[in-house]
């Protein structure tokens, strides 16, 4: 191919992490209070597995600019152009995905867009707020093992 220049995922990792002030999970749940968008583009497999972030927006990552554009015929209705001045804070599994999504998302002109250093895993760690996701094992199924 001409034209094209080669890179590695870890050298755009880098270039992406360097336009973005990312968060710790105390931080995020900070900024969450405060009016921050706290957005999980994990699949359906580790939500249902490993549980979800109460009140965050679930946005696969192959749809996450064509909701979060306001510009977009595909927006999700609850977002404006105040979503220009909010931080909306990217969540995948461990912070890797979602430091490339927050990228993209301020090519979009989400100034404050950011990711969560660590990722889900690390705001679970952190002993934050985690409900169970969707089709996870009830209840009464962990009672039965006990």
């Amino acid at each position: 191919m001409t034209g094209v220049e080669r890179s590695s995922v870890g050298a755009m990792l880098e270039q992406a992490r360097r336009a973005l002030r990312r968060v710790g999970p105390e931080a995020a749940a900070a900024l969450v209070a405060a009016g921050a968008v706290l957005v999980d583009i994990r699949p359906v497999d580790y939500r249902r597995d490993e549980g979800v972030i109460p009140g965050a927006w679930i946005l696969e990552r192959n749809v996450l600019e064509w909701r979060l554009d306001p510009a977009s015929p595909d927006r999700l209705p609850a977002v404006g152009e105040d979503i220009y001045d909010r931080p909306v804070i990217v969540v995948c599994n461990e912070g890797y995905a979602s430091s490339l999504a927050a990228a993209s998302l301020r090519q979009l002109g989400l100034a404050q867009a950011t990711d969560l250093d660590g990722g889900f895993r690390a705001w679970a760690a952190a002993g934050l707020p985690v409900a169970p996701g969707p089709g996870a094992p009830s209840d009464a199924r962990a009672d039965q093992t006990g």
